[in-house]
């Protein structure tokens, strides 16, 4: 079996420093603990105090000797995820449908079948889609394909040369629009249009432009304010010096944008590598683990402008809730859409913050509103969803397709 080392994760480097940095602080704090010297927050006041009791009466060597082997325990389990990842044996096992059309790098898959009613999925344009089709048993596309509908996947690849100059009005009005037509030319009837993520957003812009081509519209933890409960330095990146910074590459590198987006949550990937350390490689947990994994791991660059557009317009500006985000001259305004419309916001969401999304179903009153007891992506390939998410969009999709 193939034991090829993965690159991930990624960004390496990142990872293993943060791990340091977090953990060998400990120690640096220590005096200053001994002394009474820290700052403890309100919540973290009476424990502080109490361990600084417990620092006083102790042995010196001795707790700096347990706190020593603590620190090492712990970089040893991160590294020891780090190595079980990258030398597990699973590899993605499904394999992609056939483009059905292409234009530059971003394909149209068609998973079937030929008589089903059409479903035009948009994932980000960061992750690549396949988190919707991950594994035979695990994929969205195949479950709503066995129901007798037919999901399409807009593929959208890595920005080659052509695509480098593109702004978010090229994929939504060249790539996107031509996809649609496309799934229109091989059914002859309006799909409904699902987006996931920062897909939600090409999705919504498109249901704008061409809400007389399409039969309804599903937004899937889809963000739309960005400074709703989002972490203080998230409007850093609307900061002069930061759009410099963006300029400096003609494609945002995808080891650049995880480190970004690492920031949120600096302890979460070391957490979680010391967690899949102790499982048995051979469960069935290490191996949905790797999947994941290597999904998260294989994101795209991002093109320049697109990454001006996103990391300042949105993140930092916050241009949709205020009504400044544009598509070819027209601000994305939710309200003007008015077909059938389901919006699901996952309540254990920790990359779309809930209350990001609330804003988005607030915009659009008129909306089914779907609250699963999930994360962003448990939701999606999860042990439960089918239960939260799949069962319930293939039943709203039925009902906006199918029924009479």
């Amino acid at each position: 079996m193939n034991r090829a080392t993965r690159r991930g994760p990624r960004p390496l480097p990142l990872h293993l420093a943060t791990s340091w940095i977090v953990l060998t602080s400990s120690l640096a704090a220590l005096p200053l603990a001994r002394l009474g010297s820290l700052s403890w927050s309100a919540g973290l006041a009476p424990a502080g105090a109490s361990l600084e009791q417990a620092l006083g009466a102790a042995e010196p060597e001795a707790v700096a000797h347990a706190l020593t082997a603590e620190v090492r325990r712990r970089l040893g389990a991160v590294l020891a995820g780090i190595d079980a990842y990258r030398h597990h044996p699973y590899r993605r096992r499904v394999r992609d449908p056939a483009p059905l059309w292409r234009e530059g790098t971003t394909l149209l898959r068609d998973y079937g079948p030929g008589a089903g009613a059409p479903v035009l999925f948009v994932p980000s344009l960061i992750n690549r889609g396949y988190i919707l089709d991950l594994e035979s048993d695990r994929s969205l596309l195949r479950y709503l394909s066995a129901r007798g509908l037919r999901p399409f996947l807009v593929d959208w690849g890595a920005p080659a040369e052509a695509e480098q100059g593109f702004t978010l009005t090229d994929y939504v009005v060249g790539r996107l629009e031509g996809a649609l037509d496309a799934v229109r030319r091989a059914t002859g009837r309006p799909p409904a249009v699902v987006g996931y993520c920062m897909g939600g957003l090409l999705a919504l812009a498109l249901a704008q432009r061409r809400a007389a081509d399409i039969a309804g519209l599903a937004l899937l933890a889809t963000p739309w304010d960005f400074h709703a409960d989002a972490p203080a330095h998230i409007r850093l990146f609307g900061a002069p010096p930061f759009a410099a910074f963006l300029r400096l590459s003609p494609v945002l590198p995808v080891d650049l944008l995880q480190s970004l987006l690492a920031s949120l949550d600096p302890n979460l990937v070391p957490n979680k590598l010391r967690a899949f350390a102790r499982l048995d490689p051979a469960s069935s947990e290490a191996q949905a683990f790797v999947a994941l994994e290597d999904w998260l791991n294989d994101g795209v660059d991002l093109a320049g402008p697109v990454a001006e557009e996103c990391m300042i317009g949105w993140y930092g500006e916050n241009r949709p809730e205020q009504g400044r985000w544009r598509i070819a001259g027209a601000a994305v305004a939710p309200e003007r859409y008015g077909g059938p419309t389901l919006i699901v916001v996952p309540a254990r969401d920790r990359i779309v913050p809930p209350a990001s999304a609330e804003a988005l179903a607030r915009r659009m009153p008129h909306a089914l509103v779907h609250r699963p007891l999930a994360g962003h992506i448990g939701m999606m390939v999860g042990r439960n969803a089918e239960a939260v998410l799949w069962r319930p969009l293939a039943d709203w999709l039925e009902g906006v397709l199918v029924a009479p």
